[in-house]
This record gives structure tokens, C-alpha cells and sequence, in this order.
């Protein structure tokens, strides 16, 4: 027996408390809420909003609470940075994950409890890997080791008492000892602030490594891979780890890179698996292979409520706990969690794509499309539409990033990207007639404003020099594993800095 079967059943036992979530969604759910309201009746936001007269009732919880962005959180935070606590949380909170997100410059300090990083971030990617092991019965996981790819952290220079950093970064920097032996790189080279440096480090120190799973963001795993084909003289990474077997990737969408893994590692034994994994918490995980929907895991103490997509940026908008939301509908994700952010819109959107139990697609951010024209463009939309691009032109895209041309004198709006191929397309303008040919059979409303090109123009493509991207990215001070181009913009700011340096 090898050591991966002599661990199954210690991950079957959390299979079958995951399979319970079908016939107990709303119990558990409702369970989840009383422990949180429980913990923090004696906080100062559980004080103001008598959380101990809230017990689990929903419906009272909704109507004294509002939801909140981060400008809501955002003088708590401060708060705490200057050393008070028990604010909107009971235990000290030490430790914060630093999100600028892609809307601004600015940075977000995300509160991590010790009971989120533990109860939440730990317990899902644990998760990760009892699904994953149920999913495959002749996986050979724990045979080697996990290469993770994440950020960096550095302590905070408001009193010295507060670290902040990546999320990555963070759970890294505390990660269980048991944990630590079967993963790579070492702590010291996984939490070096200078990515290229880093980059170099994992590449001479795990080349000769047996690594069977990775774990990271697609696009800047896709910079690693090559670099370690090039320094291998490889033309396959499963030559060079030929035990590779699943790769657990989040951050942002996979499918504009799925061919291109697809040709890097040819092993028939290589899955991917969808995580859903953000500073606020852990959400979900793809349970079934052949589904790229992801389960939302509903007892790792977040409590899940949706708006619906175009109620969004409304004042009072209709908001619905886990058991009232319906298939095919799209939503705003509000959260309440185990580090104190309550009723928390978090800013992604997700499509269900079945109830009982439910799971979701990432359909894209709240602020991350574009209807300059009403053709209501999503992330979702723009991902599907370059990935059928790639495979009828066989180009390969490494960034992009598309925003509106706005109507001038006697010239229509457009759309226009700025794509870096990894490899060309037969012809930028058949690329651009693919990629407007699949977005109208994906969206409805692109489509009637394209009809005849009264409203919408035919999208106009630039091709990006090789490291325009990154370079916008370390212009930015973003420059990392977790941090990602903004995909769709309804101003053009980002993408009129970055034509500027593609053209410098």
C-alpha cells in the first residue's frame, strides 16, 4: 500500500460531511451564522447591532445589518492597525492580507482571524484534496511534494505589532509543520519579495524535486513553467516531474490557458482542479472532473448571501441567503466570516449553475466589464469567447486586457483589446472576427448591439509585445504571484497606460 491509499480514509471521513451538504444546506448554513453572531455579541459591531437578540434568525440578521464594501470595513481596519481590537471580531487579530484588487492603487488590509486562517483557509485546501483523492482512486499524491506558487509579506510599519502580506503569503508564513515537509518551495524562497529572484530560486531549487501537484494563479505558473523548460532543456514539464498529476489553480479564469498546459504537459494523468481561494476566505472547490463548477463549501464559518447581478450597485438591492438562489441566475457574493466582515460584498460575481447543493462559476468583478453601449459584457463572456479564438485560429494568449472605444464625430463605439499571444494568431483580423463571432453567440446583448453594426463596431485587436503586462504590473508595484491584469475595463485609464507602453 502506498502512503497516498493509507491516507484516504482520514479524507474519506471529510468526503461524507461534504455530501451531507444536499440534504442540510440551510441547517448547516443557518448553524454557521448562529456560531458567528454567538462569537462576536460582545464586539463592538456585535454590541451596536445586539447580535445576542439575533441568535440565527435570518431574516432579523438582514434587516439590522447592512451591506458593506470595504469602504464600510475600511475605519474598523484602521482602527485595528493602530493596535485596538475586538472591533468586529473577538480573538486579536494579527495579521492582514494586503489586496490592492484591480479597480485601484490603493491597497485593501483584509483582516485574517486566527480562527479564519485555521477554520477556513487550512480546512480548504484540505478540502482541495479529499475531493481531489475521491475524484481520482489512482492518485499517487502524497508520492511526492506540492509546489505552490504565491506572494510575499513583510511587517507592517504602523506600531510594528501587525504583519500583512499576500494571502498566500500569509497562510505560508504560518502554515502547520506537517504541512511544510510535503511542500516546496522553502519558506525563505516562497516569502522573497523580489519576483524575478523568487521566480530563479524555485526554478534551481525545485527542478530536482518529485512534484506531484502545483498550486497557484495560471498565468504566472505558465512564467514558471517555461522558465523550467528552459533551464531543463525539456520539452515537457511532466519530464521533468514525471509523478505531476493535478494542478489546483484560482485567481482568475483557466480557460484561456488550458491549451497552452495542455501542450506544456502531456501526461494523461495531469488533472486541473478550480479553487475559489481569496483574502476574505475560502469558498469553493471543483468536485467533479468532468464539471468545471465549483461546490461552495458552506461549513467553513462564512455565512453566503446573493444580490442579484443587476441590482449589484443599487441602494437597497434584494439580497437572498444560500437556500433562496436559483440555477442559471447571476449574483453578487456578500459574506459574512470568521474575521469579523460581516454582510461584506466582496465584489465578485458568480453564476449558480445548480442548487442542492450549490455550486457556482466565477462570472467575473462587479466593476469588471463593459456596457459602455448596453452590450453587458462579462469576464465570463470575454474568457470563452478568446478561448474559441485560440482553438479556431490556433493562436495562444498570454494577457489581455479590453476596454470601449468610444463614438466620435461619424465613427461608432468599439471594443478594443490588447492581447500578448504566446503565439500568433493565422491573422489578428480573423482573430478579432472569431472573438466577435463567439462573444455574440455568448452574450445576447453584444449581439443585438452588433446587428449590422448599428451600435457596435467590429472589435479592434492590438497585439502586445512580449512583457507589456508585466511591465504595466511592475510600473503598478504589483508585480507577483497573486496579482492580476484588469480584464475589462468600461473606462479606458488601464488600457491607455499600458498602449503607452507598448508602444514606448
Amino acid at each position: 500500500m502506498n502512503i497516498t491509499d493509507a491516507l484516504r480514509p482520514v479524507f474519506r471521513n471529510r468526503e461524507k460531511e461534504i455530501a451531507l451538504y444536499k440534504d442540510r444546506e440551510e441547517a448547516i448554513q443557518k448553524k454557521v451564522l448562529a456560531s458567528l453572531l454567538s462569537a462576536a455579541k460582545n464586539t463592538e459591531i456585535g454590541t451596536k447591532y445586539k447580535f445576542n437578540e439575533i441568535t440565527a434568525d435570518y431574516k432579523e440578521f438582514a434587516s439590522r445589518v447592512p451591506v458593506i464594501d470595504y469602504e464600510g470595513v475600511k475605519p474598523y481596519v484602521e482602527r485595528m492597525l493602530k493596535g485596538e481590537q475586538n472591533l468586529i471580531w473577538p480573538s486579536k487579530i494579527k495579521w492582514f492580507a494586503k489586496s490592492s484588487g484591480t479597480t485601484n492603487d490603493k491597497s485593501k488590509y483584509i483582516p485574517v482571524s486566527d480562527e479564519a486562517r485555521k477554520e477556513c483557509h487550512y480546512k480548504g485546501g484540505r478540502d482541495c484534496v479529499a475531493l481531489y483523492l475521491g475524484m481520482n482512486p489512482k492518485s499517487n499524491f502524497f508520492s511526492g511534494k506540492g509546489l505552490i506558487l504565491g506572494g510575499s509579506h513583510s511587517i507592517s510599519q504602523l506600531e510594528g505589532h501587525y504583519h500583512c502580506g499576500d494571502l498566500s503569503a500569509v497562510l505560508i508564513q504560518n502554515i502547520p509543520t506537517l504541512v511544510n515537509m510535503i511542500r516546496i518551495p522553502s519558506k525563505e524562497i516562497a516569502l522573497m519579495s523580489e519576483w524575478e529572484s523568487k521566480l530563479e530560486m524555485i526554478c534551481r531549487t525545485s527542478i530536482n524535486e518529485n512534484v506531484t501537484n502545483l498550486s497557484g494563479v495560471p498565468s504566472w505558473f505558465l512564467v514558471l513553467i517555461k522558465q523550467i523548460l528552459q533551464k531543463t532543456g525539456k520539452q515537457y514539464l511532466n519530464e521533468v516531474w514525471p509523478n505531476l498529476e493535478v494542478f489546483f489553480h484560482g485567481g482568475i479564469s483557466f480557460e484561456p490557458y488550458r491549451q497552452q498546459y495542455r501542450e506544456l504537459i502531456v501526461s494523461p494523468k495531469m488533472h486541473y482542479v478550480e479553487t475559489y481561494n481569496a483574502s476574505e476566505g475560502f469558498f469553493a472547490v471543483q468536485n467533479d472532473l468532468d464539471d468545471r463548477a465549483m461546490l461552495l463549501l458552506i461549513d467553513l464559518g462564512i455565512f453566503f448571501e446573493f444580490i442579484p447581478i443587476d441590482e449589484a450597485d443599487g441602494d437597497n438591492p434584494t439580497v437572498l441567503p444560500y437556500w433562496e438562489v436559483e440555477k442559471g441566475k447571476t449574483y453578487a457574493l456578500v459574506i459574512t466570516t470568521n474575521s469579523g466582515l460581516w454582510r461584506y460584498k466582496i465584489g465578485d460575481t458568480v453564476k449558480v449553475s445548480s442548487v442542492n447543493p450549490l455550486k457556482i462559476t466565477i462570472a467575473g468583478r462587479i466593476k469588471h466589464f463593459i456596457n459602455a453601449f448596453g452590450e453587458e459584457l462579462m469576464v465570463d463572456n470575454a474568457e470563452k469567447g478568446i478561448a474559441k479564438a485560440c482553438r479556431e485560429t490556433g493562436a495562444e494568449v498570454t494577457n489581455y486586457s479590453a476596454a470601449p472605444v468610444f463614438m466620435s464625430g461619424k465613427e461608432r463605439g468599439r471594443h478594443q483589446w490588447l492581447i500578448e499571444f504566446g503565439k500568433m494568431p493565422d491573422s489578428i483580423d480573423n482573430f478579432a472576427d472569431k472573438l466577435d463571432a463567439a462573444l455574440q453567440s455568448l452574450n445576447s446583448d453584444y449581439e443585438a448591439k452588433r446587428y449590422k453594426g448599428i451600435a457596435l463596431d467590429r472589435p479592434e485587436v492590438i497585439a502586445a509585445r512580449k512583457g507589456v503586462f508585466e511591465e504595466w504590473l511592475r510600473r503598478k508595484g504589483k508585480l507577483g504571484g497573486q496579482h492580476k491584469i484588469p480584464r475589462l475595463s468600461n473606462s479606458r485609464e488601464y488600457i491607455e497606460e499600458m498602449l503607452k507602453i507598448n508602444n514606448e
